[in-house]
């Protein structure tokens, strides 16, 4: 029976592991991690990690032929194909700070699967990594190795959060990419046979290591891309009185362009996209080109760009200051259907309200208190370090509340914020919302969720995101 290990037990490895399990009811798979708080919620009722399908999937599995444990070394050393998916962030300090990736957590994975190896090993890539990471594993692997064979692959994901298990289950593509030499063929196709059992064989596409790698960078880039390319229109036609949503849905009518990436929106978020193209970044200067950097460096800024320009507005319309005043913020992952809140755009929103000293009152329905007093607290970057090397109790903001339902949040508000697009934030009371709030009562909402001529109809001031302005901000115009 071929075995299979994945260390790392977060986002990627244990959904990644938990489907390979369903499908391949012959292979052994065990997810370790040296976390023993995450180990445990992945053998509990409740998972560590909010992903619609996961908790199906992992309970069919678990007691069969999945596996989550604490026992690294046990399980790498029993293993055949050891999938490595740790952590790889923001080095923020020395050389390439805030831009290259920091290998540390990589490196001592690889140190300690040679150390332990006492047979042939295949070891896949899964983390995100710069590209040539695989060679400097591989020497690594090959220079203590005694006498031991190792086959390095890379095997980027492609998950969206929210959608990960349909994503598993019914790939695009899956990329593996290894040593154009006999050895490193014969471990693409060992790795090939796992996801053929059912991923169609013309949707597994083969290339060189270094391939793969800048495959998955320039993906993420290409898709933060979009999202900056529509976040940049919206400034424009607030500006001209121009709709960006229609603009949007005539653009993605070619099918050249396609209509996906194409939601004005406060800003992107999630664990990949900064990250890799600050990676990606680093990448061209290291290899003398200045100008692929700069232009790369691009989609950042207007990112960072579209999310200043919310809390400005938010700010102007309020007769320039939100001082002491409640504001409700709904939603703080980044994106609907998950409870992530890597690099979501609400910690920048929200830090930037408490900046100017307004009281926040939050309401996620996916994302715990402790998590968003963590994230609010947190210097940039520290979230991509294991929550043990985190700093260890966060220290509370105080004029944050974190509330558990949106009316609560709402009541004496003098502004919304709609932060993340989850469905329920449509279908809320908004009239009796409305009645609770402070007037004049506004809604800035930052992913185009709310009917806003509806709730202009109730006496809502409402900021939509690349829409004609209100004549009220018109008279108010935010000062960038």
């Amino acid at each position: 029976m071929v075995k299979i290990c994945c260390i790392g037990a977060g986002y990627v490895g244990g959904p990644t592991m938990a489907v390979i399990a369903l499908k391949c009811p012959n292979i052994q798979v065990a997810v370790v991690d040296i976390s023993t708080a995450r180990i445990n919620a992945w053998n509990s009722d409740t998972l560590p990690i909010y992903e619609p399908g996961l908790d199906e999937v992992v309970k069919k599995c678990r007691g069969k032929n999945l596996s989550f444990s604490t026992d690294v070394e046990k399980h790498v050393a029993e293993s055949d194909i050891v999938f490595v998916s740790v952590n790889t962030p923001t080095k923020t300090q020395g050389l390439g700070a805030g831009k290259a990736a920091d290998l540390t957590y990589w490196e001592s994975a690889a140190r300690m699967i040679a150390d332990v190896a006492k047979s042939n090993k295949i070891v896949v890539e899964k983390s995100t990594v710069p590209v040539k990471t695989a060679e400097a594993i591989e020497k690594i692997l090959t220079h203590n190795s005694k006498g031991i064979n190792f086959s390095i692959l890379s095997n980027p994901e492609f998950l969206a959060e929210g959608t990960a298990i349909s994503d598993l289950l019914n790939p695009d593509r899956v990329l593996i990419g290894g040593r154009e030499t006999p050895e490193g063929k014969k471990a693409i196709e060992a790795l090939r046979d796992v996801y053929a059992h059912w991923v169609p064989v013309d949707r597994i596409l083969c290339t060189n290591l270094w391939s793969a790698e800048l495959s998955k960078l320039a993906a993420n880039a290409f898709l933060a891309q979009r999202i900056s390319s529509v976040n940049a229109m919206s400034a424009l036609c607030e500006a001209t009185g121009a709709d960006v949503s229609q603009v949007a849905h005539a653009v993605g009518k070619d099918t050249r362009i396609g209509p996906k990436f194409l939601n004005a929106s406060v800003g992107f978020g999630g664990s990949c996209f900064q990250k890799d193209i600050l990676n990606l970044v680093y990448i061209c200067e290291c290899n003398g080109l200045p100008e692929v950097a700069t232009y790369w460096k691009q989609v950042i800024k207007v990112n960072d760009y579209q999310k200043t320009r919310f809390v400005n507005q938010i700010v102007s319309s309020m007769f320039n200051t939100v001082s002491g005043k409640k504001i409700a913020v709904l939603g703080f992952a980044f994106k609907k259907d998950t409870g992530d809140t890597r690099e979501t755009p609400a910690i920048d929103v929200c830090k930037g309200l408490i900046g100017d000293k307004a009281k926040l009152s939050i309401y996620d329905p996916q994302v715990n208190q402790d998590q968003i007093q963590r994230d609010l607290s947190m210097k940039k970057f520290d979230w991509d370090h294991p929550v043990h090397l985190q700093p260890m109790s966060p220290t509370s903001v105080k004029d944050v509340s974190v509330v558990w339902d949106a009316y609560t949040a709402t009541k004496d508000a003098h502004g919304i914020c709609i932060l993340t697009e989850w469905d329920e934030f449509k279908n809320l009371d908004y009239q009796k919302i409305f009645n609770d709030m402070q007037k004049p009562a506004f809604v800035f909402d930052g992913r185009n969720v709310v009917d806003a001529e509806k709730l202009r109809k109730i006496g809502f001031i409402v900021y939509s995101i690349g829409k004609p302005l209100d004549d009220w901000l018109k008279d108010m115009p935010a000062v960038a």
